[in-house]
């Protein structure tokens, strides 16, 4: 075990891991994975689950863990030596993942299998993963002549390449842009606490004044409440034009364009090798949605509900931008400014107030006690004494045991922006659930789950040399609690087969459910009221400032909902029915989308696509619907517990039976058959309009 990528006895062991350490770690599995496949390929005994499936489940999930854990610090800790030696393999796990799907010996074999009296009596999971198996290799390209297959392998090959290119250069012009500002007249209006964070920025570049960064907890307080409308427009611009041919800064060169038009070419060419008409009939083949006219036409319906809604948002900053902040015109680094102001004026806060009730602590704290009470689990950090290992100082580890003290998951908590970390927020996978077989005959053990959970918040700042705790806006909060929601599904399952065990096998656009539920907890006193403790006075969240949230909760809704709609419209075009080497661009096609769905229309300069990370360097590729999709499931899954709650919405009942139904079979069986288990009938629209305050009609 000297190279620790190949110790699968525990944790990863992420302290010790070293560039050196991955290459001969890949290669070294790679070649046991042939070797164990080849030997499941050419056994001429009719193929079961144990002598045929089991052992390649087994080999593939170490090379899966492996390459989890490099693939994860090349996102958490990038650095120009860890990102050569993660893309100088990426093409041989690309491969080997492409050849396998593509091994008409092991199809045939599945086939067998499927036709087997051995598979009438396997357990559901195991027969869902069987279907599932056969759909891929079929996907994957299993069935075409030969030089088709090494057509479609070279395909896979370059697409694995273009994603990561496209995310190492949306990362670099994000590292690569800073603002440093001297005069504090130019710094007005901006928190106390996001300037003593850009004021350390600067002192750690030796320079004075306040460096201003494209990271979020930098970025997005300067463009709520900046009043200088210069610096607004200077960090706009470096924002929107991050990857494209405008990123001035930067002056690499790294225009993402080429590599979007070239994703898009590619996978329209892997779709029609497989018989499809678009990339978007290939994605829609592993989700819920039937086609992609069922999509769009989704989406066009919410937007008929939403853009009447839209345009009063539109409307109502125009007139308070003009009659209170005499600006006549409303530009784009203007919008969220102008909204903070609104909002603090039409509700009396603002988020900054409210962000002085929610210290990382305290709201930890709180998210857990709600899980607890739902599901009758306990969470507990680890003490220093048991010495995990992490690969930051910051990262936090924590076990969850359920109602009979067993351990049953356990998730590392990785929660501020810092510099060669990607952005946003997600949730990962590091180990799944599933049974083991052990070295006496009948006897078994459950492989207890781990995930990675990981956020971009501001990090605790030293203030009059005392370190102040990290403090979160409420929308942080609702992030937070959306990604353990992503690690609840993954660590409460109950399913003991590797590929529908989770989050494995569930419908991307089914995934966001259990994420997207949490969100709902965000908005309820009785939970609010429990994770809320004043940075300074250590009161509670006032009652009257949460009923001002609560009436504020649907500020701009409209909008908010007309943006995504968007970004999932251009997502399904530009795979379903945009030319790559047509008329149009794919920012002519973005401009067209634009025009009938949109209200507020971004500067020409705005390169959009340029950092849609999500679906060129993402899994949301012809899927980017599956937030507002999952939306209508978690907001109708959300109207059982509050039809249920006469003793308050976080209701151990209704929680156990949300459990026992969507979190714990994973993708043992299809989305719609355990949401309607669930809720007991098919999802409605209704719920989610109510919850974003538009009527129902």
């Amino acid at each position: 075990m000297s190279n620790p990528l190949l110790d699968f006895s525990g944790l990863p062991r992420f302290a010790e891991i070293k560039n050196e350490h991955i290459t001969p770690a890949l290669e070294a599995l790679l070649a046991e994975n042939r070797e164990v496949i080849e030997r499941a390929r050419t056994d001429g005994g009719v193929p079961t689950w144990q002598t045929f499936v089991q052992p390649v489940v087994n080999a593939n999930e170490r090379l899966s863990r492996a390459w989890g854990q490099v693939s994860h610090l090349n996102a958490v800790m990038n650095s120009p030596q860890l990102r050569e030696v993660y893309n100088a393999n990426l093409p041989a796990i690309t491969q080997f993942y492409a050849e396998l799907s593509q091994d008409l010996a092991l199809f045939e074999k599945y086939k067998k299998l499927r036709a087997s009296q051995e598979f009438e009596q396997l357990p559901p999971a195991q027969k869902k993963i069987i279907d599932n198996e056969l759909r891929d290799f079929r996907l994957g390209g299993a069935e075409l002549p030969v030089e088709k297959k090494q057509r479609f392998l070279q395909i896979q090959e370059e697409l694995s390449k273009l994603s990561s290119e496209f995310s190492d250069n949306l990362l670099d012009a994000t590292n690569a842009y800073s603002l440093i500002i001297e005069d504090e007249e130019s710094v007005a209006g901006i928190p106390a606490d996001v300037l003593e964070a850009a004021q350390q920025l600067a002192v750690s570049d030796a320079k004075q004044g306040w460096k201003f960064t494209l990271h979020m907890p930098s970025y997005l307080p300067v463009m709520q409440y900046a009043d200088n409308r210069t610096l607004r427009e200077q960090m706009y611009r470096a924002y929107a034009t991050r990857a494209s041919e405008f990123d001035y800064q930067a002056g690499s060169g790294k225009d993402n364009m080429p590599l979007i038009n070239r994703i898009l070419e590619l996978r329209q060419e892997a779709a029609h090798l497989l018989g499809y008409e678009s990339y978007a009939e290939v994605s829609l083949a592993t989700k819920m949605a039937a086609s992609p006219q069922q999509v769009l036409e989704f989406l066009r319906k919410l937007a008929d509900k939403a853009k009447p809604h839209a345009m009063r948002d539109l409307q109502a900053l125009r007139e308070f931008a003009a009659e209170r902040l005499n600006l006549t015109t409303l530009e784009a680094w203007d919008l969220a400014y102008v909204s903070e102001k609104l909002r603090e004026e039409r509700y009396a806060f603002s988020d900054q107030e409210v962000k002085q009730y929610f210290p990382e602590a305290s709201v930890l704290a709180g998210m857990f006690s709600v899980v607890e009470k739902l599901y009758g689990i306990r969470i507990t950090q680890a003490d220093s004494s048991r010495n995990i290992q992490c690969w930051h100082p910051d990262v936090k580890f924590f076990d969850i045991h359920d109602a009979d003290d067993q351990l049953i998951g356990q998730f590392y908590l990785d929660l501020y922006a810092r510099p060669n970390k990607r952005g946003g927020a997600w949730m990962d996978d590091a180990i799944t659930r599933r049974r083991i077989d052990g070295q006496e005959a009948g006897q078994q053990t459950i492989q207890i789950p781990v995930a990675y959970l990981t956020c971009n918040f501001s990090a605790p700042v030293a203030i009059n040399g005392q370190l102040r705790p990290a403090l979160f806006t409420h929308a942080e909060v609702i992030v937070l609690f959306h990604e353990f929601g992503h690690g609840l599904h993954h660590l409460l399952t109950r399913v003991e087969d590797l590929g529908v065990s989770g989050i494995n096998g569930v419908e991307w656009d089914a995934v966001e459910l259990p994420s997207q539920f949490m969100e709902n907890f965000c908005w309820e006193w009785d939970v609010l009221a429990g994770m809320t403790q004043h940075i300074e006075t250590g009161e509670t969240l006032p009652r009257m400032l949460f009923d001002k949230m609560l009436k504020a909760k649907n500020f701009q809704s409209g909008l908010q909902m007309l943006r995504q709609i968007e970004f999932a419209l251009f997502d399904m075009h530009a795979h379903f029915d945009y030319e790559p080497h047509g008329d149009k661009t794919v920012l002519q096609m973005l401009d067209d989308i634009r025009s009938e769905v949109a209200v507020v229309i971004p500067p020409s300069f705005n390169r959009f696509p340029n950092s849609f990370a999500h679906i060129f360097a993402g899994g949301y590729a012809a899927g980017y619907y599956s937030y507002k999709w999952a939306e209508v499931l978690s907001a109708d899954a959300y109207s059982m517990f509050e039809e249920t709650a006469a003793d308050g919405v976080v209701n151990a009942s209704t929680g156990s039976h949300f459990l026992e139904e969507i979190l714990a079979v994973g993708g043992s069986r299809s989305a719609l058959e355990s949401f309607v288990a669930f809720r007991g009938r098919e999802p409605e629209l209704d719920a989610l309009l109510r919850h974003n305050g538009m009527e129902v009609s």
